[in-house]
């Protein structure tokens, strides 16, 4: 048998390899965010949509990669969109949300009082990607955020962890591998379930009187599994699974925040739940 320090290196890689897998190649450094269209500080939000929206990405993603369909979409619906970058590394270009996850939800405390402050909203909604949807809830709960944002809506959020499809099952068997990735990749382990912050973050609810929740997930998430841990629990929450409005749907932890339209559909709903549609097969057309 080999001893564990010659696999504790390769299953760590292993980890990471498989949340990289989850995201796709870079096609642009985050810097170059759109200053024109999503992330225009000169939007004003209409009467119709009074509310910017931030959009916040994903582990290893970032504020231009993981929006390139949603932040349109959105905007061509009126919307005034912002994305941000957070949990950087020093060293680690482009993918981002792998530093801490309670200093990121410190980024994106700082981001919206800078985005309510340029759109003169008194108000934010927030919708997020994988860590994207379930790190703004420590800035709800812990940093003052519920009085600034209206709505969270979470796609394929690891709400209660990700256990990459049981992958972190296996750290028990390798003494030290937790130490590491902790070390190494800290919003990494944030993740992991039973985490110190995990447990910080879901104790004693999971929601905050006053913020709308809504968490869109899919069966056949590979990521935040098992994905029924996603749903919250709580007094003013919506949790959806796509495959109840659209049985054909076949988007993972990846499509549902990449590209999927029917996704798409119920984050507008969300959003604006006055005028909320039925979502359905069709949605992916509309």
């Amino acid at each position: 048998m080999l001893p564990w320090k010659r696999v504790l290196r390769p299953l760590t890689a292993l980890l990471f390899a498989a949340a990289v897998a989850t995201v796709p190649a870079a096609t642009a450094h985050a810097s170059s965010a759109p200053s024109t269209g999503w992330n225009d500080y000169s939007c004003r939000p209409s009467a119709a949509h009074p509310r910017p929206v931030i959009l916040v990405h994903g582990t290893l993603g970032n504020s231009v990669d993981n929006w390139l369909s949603l932040a349109p979409y959105l905007e061509d619906r009126g919307y005034c969109v912002f994305s941000l970058d957070y949990g950087q590394l020093s060293g680690v270009p482009v993918f981002y949300g792998l530093g801490p996850i309670d200093k990121s939800a410190e980024q994106l405390s700082a981001y919206v009082d800078k985005v309510l402050s340029a759109t003169g909203a008194a108000k934010a909604d927030l919708v997020g990607h994988s860590q994207g949807g379930m790190m703004p809830r420590y800035y709800l709960k812990f940093l003052g955020g519920a009085a600034k944002v209206n709505a969270l809506v979470g796609l394929a959020p690891d709400n209660h962890g990700a256990t990459i499809s049981g992958l972190t099952n296996l750290l028990p068997y390798f003494p030290g591998a937790s130490d590491l990735i902790k070390a190494t990749t800290p919003g990494l382990a944030d993740q992991i379930p039973g985490s110190a912050f995990l447990t910080k973050l879901n104790a004693g609810g999971d929601t905050v009187p006053g913020v709308h929740y809504t968490v869109i997930s899919t069966k056949y998430d590979e990521v935040a599994t098992p994905w029924r841990s996603q749903f919250l629990t709580g007094s003013d929450v919506h949790n959806v699974l796509l495959q109840d409005l659209c049985s054909l749907d076949l988007s993972e932890h990846v499509a549902i925040g990449l590209f999927d339209r029917i996704a798409f559909h119920e984050v507008a709903n969300a959003l604006d739940p006055a005028h909320a549609t039925a979502t359905s097969c069709a949605s992916a057309f509309s």
